[in-house]
This record gives structure tokens, C-alpha cells and sequence, in this order.
């Protein structure tokens, strides 16, 4: 790939690696951007992905690691990504690099991609803030410490402790998560005997599963007598119920500065879309209590005071971000406009004013995979 302009300035480059969910909606705002200065857009991901790759102008396969299933069509060899990125980002002078899913690994080499003069943003500027944000029952202690309103969690390894939990806090409503996890896996609210329908019909919450409810002793029963529990241990975390609205709030950040947000809650399937004051004074702490760095996104919920607790940190961009645009404000597009350098560093009082409350609503589509090219 030529990365010189016909004045010979290097042309410089963004690298969007492989992420979760809105690793293509980022590259098409990254298009637009580019439309006003040139600069290259690359992207990468571990599987042939080309409704990710259509909007990218380089890409690259990434290598996977030994623990991971090999599911390339060239079945390529057991690898490092970090090291095979970085001499990537060398050659083709990528200033910029959003690391996706797998922040961690690219975050204990950091030193290495700033000498490099590469921007790194894993969403954390350190290993151990990572692993803290990763672990929800950490996560909550850090900001109990902080005195950052957080939504209390207890957690549990053994059958014994779920029980005596379960005895110990019987006057809530309660729920279940994993202490790690992602796309609210694991998730079960239990019937505590305190809520309206407290006598939850078994079956009706394995037909209608994104209920996601679950009997208490059902639940006992399928934890204690689970083989994949017994091969492979799951930390498990007991939570009062939230019944409040749920919010999540996408953010450029760097170095524990929040430099522009935007709020959103979903109601049926109509996303709104804003800027909350009372949700982000207690992001905007949160925050700068983790030192968080890139563009990560943050879930709140109302207690029943109608208090915004915190329920975690995603080190990375939602799969929502793509919807900031509705409001006049693309996060991707302020965030990597000051990261290459095109724009002055973002105030977070200036994003606000140019924000326009709005509601959407997600829409399916697709793209036309040709034989024998292996999608996911």
C-alpha cells in the first residue's frame, strides 16, 4: 500500500481491529470523515468479514490464538495478533489503533506502539485497569471506593454460597450475572417473592426467554447439577434487581477526561438518543476513576429511589455507537478526527450544544457473501 500524497507527505492512517459488534458502522462514519482529509482507513478481523472489509480501504487477516477455534478457510498457524499488528502499523503508518475485543493484549505491549508513535486506545491506559473493568464484582469495589453509586453485588462459587446469599439478602428482588460476560449472558432474574408476578411460571420463561427469568429453585437446581460448571468453574455474582430505566452512554475519552458522550434508553424497540445530565454526573466520575482512555461505553440503571447505579464499563464501543450520528453528534468521527489530528481536542461542552435529542429505530440488513467465502 503507497501512503504518500504527490507532495510526498505521508498520508496518515487509522487501524479499527477486530471488535465486537460496531466495528463496520465506525469504519463507514471513518469514510465519512475521510471525505474532508485524506488519510487511510484500514481495518482487521480474524474471519473473512466482508461487510466489515467493504468499508475499509486495507485489510487484514488477523492471526488467532491457540485457544481460539480455527475457523479460516487457510487454517493459518496458532499466532500472536499484537505482534503481527504492530509490524503491520509500522509499515503502513497508522497513527491511530483501536484495539476492539482484545485490549488486553495489546495493552501490556503498550510501550512498544508509542515508541512506534502509534495512538494506542484499548479503552484503559493500564493491564490492571482492564482486568478490574473485566471483573464485575472488582469493578463494583473500585467504585465503591471512589464513591461511585454502583449496583451492589455479592458473589458466589459453590451451590452453599448461592444458598446462604439467597437466605441472607431474601427480603429483595433479585438477580444473577456472571462475574465476567458480555451481551447480558448469564443474566436470570430470580423470583424473590417481592415483585408482581412472584410466582413465575416455569415454562412460560422457557418460551418466552428474553424475559430472561428464571425460578430461584430452578436455578439452584440447574448451578449445582451443571457439568459445565463442574469442568469449568463460573464465578457467579447475586444483585439486588434493579427496576429502573437502563441507560447506556457511549464515550470518547482520554486519559480519564470525558471529551464528548451521548445518552440513550430503548423503550420497545425505539432507541432515544440525547445527552442525560443526571446519568453523566455519574459517568463522568466513573470515568476518571479508571483513567478510561478511547471510545468505551458505560451501563447505568435507576434503583428504585430513582438513583443511576452504575452496572459496568464495556473497554471498547458499543454496538450502539453508529446511532450518535442521529443526534448531530458522530463519536467516532470526534474522537478519530482528534486522534489524527484534524481537529482541535473535543470540550465536552461543546458536543452538548450540538446535540438534538432524537429517537430511532435499528433496522436489519444484509450483504451478499460469494461461494465458497467463509462469513460469520
Amino acid at each position: 500500500m503507497t501512503n504518500k500524497t504527490n507532495g510526498n507527505e505521508l498520508i496518515k492512517a487509522a487501524w479499527l481491529a477486530e471488535g465486537q459488534s460496531s466495528q463496520r458502522d465506525m469504519l463507514e462514519s471513518l469514510q465519512a470523515l475521510k471525505a474532508q482529509t485524506p488519510f487511510t482507513i484500514i481495518a482487521s478481523h480474524r474471519h473473512d468479514r466482508p461487510e466489515i472489509f467493504e468499508f475499509a480501504d486495507t485489510i487484514f487477516r488477523e492471526p488467532y490464538h491457540s485457544t481460539e477455534i480455527a475457523e479460516t478457510q487457510n487454517h493459518q498457524a496458532p499466532a500472536e495478533r499484537w505482534p503481527f499488528v504492530l509490524e503491520q502499523a509500522k509499515q503502513n503508518h497508522v497513527k491511530v489503533l483501536l484495539t476492539g475485543r482484545n485490549g488486553i493484549d495489546y495493552e501490556a505491549h503498550r510501550d512498544l506502539f508509542t515508541q512506534a508513535g502509534i495512538r494506542l486506545l484499548t479503552g484503559a491506559t493500564s493491564v490492571a485497569a482492564l482486568e478490574t473493568i473485566d471483573d464485575k464484582f472488582a469493578f463494583m469495589q473500585h467504585c465503591q471506593a471512589h464513591n461511585i453509586p454502583v449496583a451492589t453485588a455479592w458473589r458466589f462459587d459453590t451451590t452453599a454460597e448461592l444458598t446462604a446469599l439467597l437466605s441472607e439478602h431474601s427480603d429483595k428482588c433479585l438477580c444473577v450475572k456472571p462475574v465476567t460476560g458480555i451481551f447480558a449472558q448469564g443474566f436470570w432474574r430470580l423470583d424473590s417473592g417481592f415483585d408482581n408476578d412472584s410466582q413465575y411460571d416455569s415454562f412460560e420463561h422457557l418460551y418466552f426467554t428474553d424475559s430472561k427469568k428464571i425460578s430461584t429453585e430452578q436455578f439452584i437446581n440447574a448451578y449445582s447439577h451443571s457439568q459445565m460448571v463442574r469442568e469449568h468453574p463460573i464465578p457467579m455474582l447475586l444483585m439486588p434487581y434493579l427496576s429502573g430505566r437502563e441507560y447506556s452512554i457511549d464515550v470518547v475519552c482520554e486519559y480519564g477526561e470525558v471529551l464528548a458522550a451521548v445518552t440513550r434508553y430503548k423503550e420497545g424497540k425505539i432507541q432515544h438518543v440525547g445527552y442525560d445530565k443526571p446519568v453523566m454526573d455519574v459517568v463522568i466520575p466513573l470515568i476518571k476513576a479508571f483513567n478510561c482512555d478511547g471510545i468505551v461505553s458505560v451501563q447505568t440503571k435507576e434503583n428504585d429511589a430513582g438513583q443511576h447505579c452504575v452496572l459496568e464499563i464495556n473497554s471498547r464501543p458499543s454496538g450502539g455507537i453508529g446511532y450518535t450520528k442521529h443526534s448531530g453528534v458522530d463519536l467516532t468521527q470526534i474522537g478519530f478526527g482528534y486522534w489524527l489530528g484534524l481537529t482541535d481536542k473535543p470540550k465536552l461542552a461543546d458536543s452538548i450544544k450540538q446535540i438534538t435529542p432524537c429517537q430511532i429505530r435499528s433496522i436489519m440488513t444484509s450483504v451478499k457473501v460469494e461461494t465458497g467465502t467463509e462469513g460469520q
